[in-house]
């Protein structure tokens, strides 16, 4: 049984794992804590709990809980060193709240902290999945949260909406829930009285991409509607479905439910392989392959990308490091694993498999990036 409306979130046989992120906004107001809300929410995680469902969450508010404890500017927010202690103060006090809520309905929270590195690497990215799985296995809620402590600008989800993804690829699950501020998608600015709610998205295309706003409407937060556009191409890479729904209401995962009001996105196709899905929700990329026409649509039909459909080479990369592959527009085709580092690929650039020995003076891989190394975005 697939994901096909918002009422299967609730269905253990169509969604047996759901993960739920809970955005800044929606625990810290400008009063702080909404602790009578989150009791709320935290009940309706009990509910699923009750029903079989695995719950994983990915909580924000570190950062504004710390801030508020320690009384910094901009809520925590004005530069790196505001928001690293704040998240430090503010880690403890939240960690604590999920323990002690999960806990008065006998469940047991479990808390990871987890940087960009630890699922852009492929090692630990597995360290990763084998721990949830265990946890989950245990009957734990694990509670998830970015480790904006030691996290910089260049090593950083830098918002919990594609970390709720990749979490939700790394476990296994069949659905995320995305609670914002807002209550979905609308097809042109909210704020306009004529926009409209998109009730289901299959596939994000350019067209979808231009509906969203980067904006966050409540100043807490770090992701817009964009993140989460990127969040749900994350998690149809794994044929994982993804709702954004408004969590500011009273039992906000009832309302989804049970009124069907969000934007539920929908995986098109078949899913990639584990690997493929690891690969194609990369944040980080060395570097790229711009390729010409011919080799944009060879890869389209399913082929490898040789050296003479290359014309241009980016960035600094080695050989086995993850790149990207686009077109002359700049339109990211794929992303791939190296076979060459970025000085061997500008040396063969053009030329054909049947020449790469004489050039590089070694029997060389026939192809740049193999299709088995490779998904198409």
């Amino acid at each position: 049984m697939q994901i096909s409306r918002l009422a299967d979130l609730a269905d253990r046989a169509a969604c047996p794992r759901l993960v739920v992120k809970v955005g800044s906004s929606l625990l810290v107001g400008e009063d702080g804590l909404r602790r009578c809300w989150l009791e709320g929410l935290v009940a309706e995680i009990a509910a699923a709990r009750a029903r079989g469902q695995d719950v994983i969450v990915v909580s924000s508010g570190s950062i504004a809980l710390g801030a508020a404890t320690l009384g910094l500017d901009k809520r925590g927010r004005g530069n790196l060193a505001d928001a690293q202690a704040a998240a430090a103060v503010g880690q403890i006090a939240l960690s604590g709240l999920w323990a002690e809520l999960l806990g008065r309905h006998g469940l047991t929270a479990a808390q990871l902290l987890l940087t960009l590195e630890d699922l852009e690497d492929r090692r630990r990215y597995l360290n990763a999945t084998a721990t949830l799985t265990r946890l989950l296995d245990a009957g734990a809620v694990p509670v998830i949260n970015e480790n904006d402590s030691v996290a910089t600008q260049e090593i950083r989800f830098g918002d919990n909406d594609r970390l709720a993804a990749r979490v939700a690829q790394a476990a296994g699950a069949s659905a995320v829930l995305l609670l914002s501020d807002v209550d979905g998608l609308y097809d042109r600015n909210p704020k306009d009285p004529q926009a409209r709610l998109l009730p289901e998205v299959r596939g994000v295309t350019a067209e979808i991409h231009a509906m969203a706003t980067g904006d966050s409407t409540s100043g807490l937060g770090s992701g817009g509607m964009t993140s989460k556009l990127q969040a749900a191409e994350i998690a149809e890479l794994a044929g994982i479905s993804l709702a954004i729904a408004n969590g500011t209401c009273e039992a906000p995962i009832a309302r989804v439910v049970g009124q069907g009001i969000g934007t539920l996105f929908l995986p098109r196709g078949r899913k990639a392989g584990a690997r493929k899905a690891w690969l194609g929700g990369r944040l980080r990329l060395r570097g790229a392959l711009v390729v010409d026409a011919g080799a944009a649509s060879a890869l389209a039909r399913g082929s490898s990308l040789l050296a003479r459909g290359v014309t241009c080479v980016e960035g600094v990369f080695e050989r086995g490091d993850a790149i990207a592959i686009r077109d002359g527009d700049g339109r990211t085709l794929a992303h791939g694993l190296s076979e060459y580092d970025a000085v061997e690929c500008a040396r063969l650039i053009g030329r054909h498999s049947s020449e790469q020995a004489e050039i590089l003076g070694y029997a060389p891989r026939s192809a740049v990036v193999h299709r088995d190394q490779m998904i198409l975005l």
